[in-house]
């Protein structure tokens, strides 16, 4: 111990303060509830508030409180010593010097290396105490204390020691002979406060000269008369009342009209006012502008709207206006009643809102009044309940169908949606829409949804309920067809193009330039990637002079800018003639399946992704077959056709077009079933009833998916890229696959044909992801070189007509996923933005929303 104490000497002072933040910490710990109990008897003490009756009492309770609370301090405090110090320094410590400087050898005390070793610990630890500093106590008690009571009472005992009666001067005694002579203050005292929400400031009367005072209706005058009862009186003829006391010593009125104010019996000249009070005009509002379509499910409704003191909400009604409507086909009968539906819009949270614009945004393109003539009533609020309203009578703008189906389907949705008398219309039309289908729909499921959608029609009662759920099958039918159709993508394309044209002919200003730009970019955009998918899928567009060419994302961005830098020098003819050069050559476009120079082999990575984009056309080729084993259970004679029979002519013992096709004879190949293009195959070592030579059933179709599947698995052995990060999500892609084949394979085998439907896109799906990956992996492993594109031959790329959609970029296949490309600037971005914005103000407007919402949403719309 001798020892120990020599290394502690150079620590001495710091275990002193140890120690003396060890001693307030326990005090600390263990006496806090107490002087928070002499805090609060120092407070009812010092404030004077407690009568003298409690006052006593209260203070005793609180004291004797105390004193049992420093008993049960007292009860587990303990005095720190020395070692609790040293055990202290020495856990702040690496290595607890302290605790080993106190230690003795136990083992080779006699052995020299040992010792050696053991001394050399110890000059290690005494090197370390030369970094020992005081240890900070502990002094927190909150969570002791989770109220903060010890807080609250000093703030308590602080206040009534600075407010209280312990240093307030001794009152003064009424000197002799003055009594009630002694001035109290003035004679009478009054206000005038507008209504709060004028904004305007409240006003004190005794400040404003007599004379003419304008104040808003509504405004609340209060009067307080002092003095003996009588001496003073009010007289006014603003508050419309009939005055019982006029001398009462207070008064309380409101402006209801223009009059006078005087107060009687002060010394001198009665105070006398004018009051003019000026009327709260009701809100103004009305349309702004037409309304639009904005891409891709937006209806806009420009408005604006005034008030003298603010507009506090907004809403438009919306209501068929029957007497313009074109009363023809399925509307020639008289509407079916419909409430009118009504819809709040958003108002901004910050600045002035007298004298506003805004656009109403909202998803109403599935609106049952898309594209119908309707009666809008606009309707503006202000504080104090007055409203405004302006009727306004268009076309309700809708999105645009342009494939035939879609709008036969829309059109059909319209009638429906005008009255449930249309039903057997409906049915018989959808009826014949999808008779004979084979080449007039380009999307399965949608087909499917319609066939749904009559088989509900044709079946029980058709109720509101029942209508909206066929409304809305028909709706998503038509939009898989238009987002499907190449021809729809490209009349888009050409609408925005002539939109384009025709605004920059007229001289169009800048804003709308921009905003059509951005518009026929959108349409650009969705036209080449519909226009990709289809040069995946094998089919090769030619160009209209037989030539190939390649073109590329930045030379379609270079014309468009080009485009713009034209219209603002003002060389609209110049701008006109790039433009049509543009329309022309999107239409040109081509899709290339190239088959690569031919030089050298392709490698193991190339051959996979072939056997890949086999394996998916090949289940391509079986859900085709499925589909339409499909269609013939819900129309068993639609292939067949008798001989001699005229083409759309109805079978022998058949309907109309559009029924069942009763009498057709079943089992007969759909024409053009084996035919390329047509989904059918022409395998002559098929097996009868597995191919185009015969009508597939269940269990052919159920064989040829188990071996589609056991094919994959193989390839999914043999796949490149292994340790991989997208080789081993290429690998877990196939898998899905796999699982998805033999899910379809499982329900071709039990007839569920629609179920194998669902199973065989999700096994696309994931072999599309399956050949993404693939890709990502493959162009980790090209050399560097060839990344780059520096060798520009045919031969150092196979498959180039494969890797590359139709603006040059590498496509899903085999390329990276993703761009490099910009997307913060440009009209795009400006509109997303905006549209963002839009959104959150129309959000902040919904008042039944949560009020932690609504914060959050008026926090956002501040801080931006």
């Amino acid at each position: 111990m001798p020892r120990l104490a020599e290394d502690l000497r150079p620590i001495a002072r710091q275990l002193r303060l140890t120690r003396l933040g060890l001693l307030a910490e326990r005090i600390t710990h263990a006496f806090w509830p107490a002087w928070t109990a002499g805090f609060l008897a120092a407070a009812v003490w010092a404030s004077g508030v407690v009568p003298p009756l409690w006052e006593f009492s209260l203070i005793a309770a609180l004291v004797i409180l105390m004193l049992v609370l420093i008993g049960l301090g007292l009860r587990g405090f303990r005095l720190p010593t020395r070692g609790d110090a040293r055990r202290r320094l020495d856990a702040t410590l690496p290595g607890r010097p302290l605790a080993a400087l106190s230690d003795d050898m136990a083992v080779g005390a006699g052995d020299a290396g040992s010792s050696e070793v053991w001394a050399a610990h110890l000059a290690r630890m005494r090197a370390r105490l030369q970094a020992a500093r005081a240890v900070a106590p502990d002094l927190r008690v909150a969570r002791r204390d989770p109220y903060a009571l010890r807080y609250m009472a000093v703030l308590l005992a602080a206040v009534a020691l600075m407010f209280g009666t312990l240093w307030r001067a001794p009152a003064v005694p009424a000197l002799p002979g003055v009594g009630q002579q002694v001035a109290t203050g003035p004679a009478w005292e009054g206000w005038l406060e507008p209504p709060r929400h004028t904004g305007l400031p409240t006003l004190y009367l005794a400040d404003i000269d007599p004379g003419q005072v304008s104040v808003p209706e509504g405004t609340r005058v209060t009067l307080r008369l002092y003095g003996e009862g009588g001496a003073l009186s009010v007289t006014e003829t603003v508050s419309g009342r009939d005055v019982t006391d006029p001398t009462a010593p207070l008064q309380d009125f409101t402006v209801a009209q223009s009059g006078t104010l005087t107060i009687d019996g002060t010394d001198g000249d009665a105070p006398f006012w004018t009051l003019t009070a000026m009327p709260d005009a009701a809100p103004q509002i009305a349309q702004d502008g037409d309304p639009a379509y904005e891409h891709p499910d937006a209806v806009t409704i420009p408005w604006k709207a005034s008030d003298d003191h603010g507009v506090t909400a907004a809403g438009v009604t919306l209501a068929l206006d029957a007497d313009a409507t074109d009363r023809a086909h399925g509307l020639a009968i008289e509407p079916e009643p419909r409430e009118a539906e009504s819809f709040d819009m958003a108002l901004p949270i910050a600045g002035d809102r007298t004298d506003l614009s805004a656009v109403f945004r909202a998803d109403l393109t599935k609106h049952p009044l898309a594209e119908m003539p309707v009666i809008a009533t606009l309707t503006a609020e202000d504080a104090a309940g007055q409203q405004g309203t302006e009727i306004a009578r268009f076309v309700l703008p809708g999105r645009a169908f342009y494939d035939p189906v879609a709008s036969a389907l829309i059109e059909q949705r319209r009638d429906l949606n005008w009255s449930r008398a249309n039903r057997e219309r409906v049915a018989r039309l959808l009826k014949a829409v999808t008779w004979r289908a084979d080449g007039s729909w380009n999307n399965p499921a949608a087909f499917l949804i319609t066939r749904m959608a009559i088989q509900r029609l044709d079946a029980g009662p058709l109720t509101v309920e029942v209508r909206d759920e066929i409304a809305e099958m028909l709706w998503q039918a038509a939009v898989r067809i238009e987002d499907g159709s190449l021809e729809s993508a490209l009349e888009r394309l050409r609408e925005a193009q002539e939109r384009l044209s025709e605004a920059i002919r007229q001289g169009a200003p800048p804003e709308e330039i921009e905003r059509l730009m951005a518009e026929m970019r959108r349409a650009m955009d969705d036209y080449t990637r519909q226009l990709a998918e289809q040069g995946q899928e094998g089919e090769q567009p030619e160009m209209a002079e037989g030539e190939s060419q390649e073109i590329t994302s930045d030379m379609l961005d270079e014309m468009m800018q080009r485009i713009e830098e034209l219209m603002e020098q003002g060389r609209t003819a110049e701008a006109q003639e790039l433009l049509r050069q543009l329309q022309e050559m999107m239409e040109n476009m081509q899709v290339t399946q190239g088959q690569g120079s031919g030089e050298g082999q392709p490698g193991e990575g190339q051959q996979s992704m072939d056997e890949l984009r086999d394996q998916l056309r090949e289940q391509q080729d079986l859900s085709d077959e499925a589909f339409r084993e499909l269609q013939e259970q819900f129309d068993p004679g639609q292939p067949g056709q008798q001989p001699g029979q005229q083409p759309g002519q109805p079978q022998p013992g058949e309907g109309q077009p559009g029924q069942q096709g009763e009498g057709q004879q079943p089992g007969r190949a759909q024409p053009g079933a084996g035919e390329p293009g047509q989904g059918g195959r022409s395998n002559p070592s098929a097996e009868p009833g597995e191919d185009g030579g015969g009508e597939p059933d269940g269990r052919s179709l159920a064989q040829r998916q188990e071996s589609l599947r056991q094919g994959l698995e193989t390839l999914r052995g043999n796949l490149p890229g292994e340790g991989t990060e997208a080789g081993d999500a290429a690998r877990e892609a196939l898998g899905r696959a796999e699982e998805a084949m033999r899910d379809a394979e499982r329900d071709l085998a039990d007839g569920n044909l629609g179920g194998a439907l669902d199973d065989q896109s999700r096994a696309m799906d994931a072999l599309r992801d399956g050949m993404q990956e693939l890709g990502r992996a493959l162009a980790g492993e090209r050399p560097e070189g060839e990344e780059s594109g520096e060798q520009g031959q045919a031969g150092n790329r196979q498959g180039m007509g494969i890797d590359r959609d139709p603006l040059g970029r590498q496509s899903g296949l085999g390329g990276q996923l993703g761009t490099d490309n910009n997307t913060l600037d440009g009209p795009e971005a400006a509109r997303r933005a905006r549209d963002l914005m839009e959104e959150l103000r129309r959000r902040s407007g919904e008042r039944d929303r949560p009020k932690l919402e609504l914060d959050y949403l008026r926090r956002l719309l501040e801080r931006f």
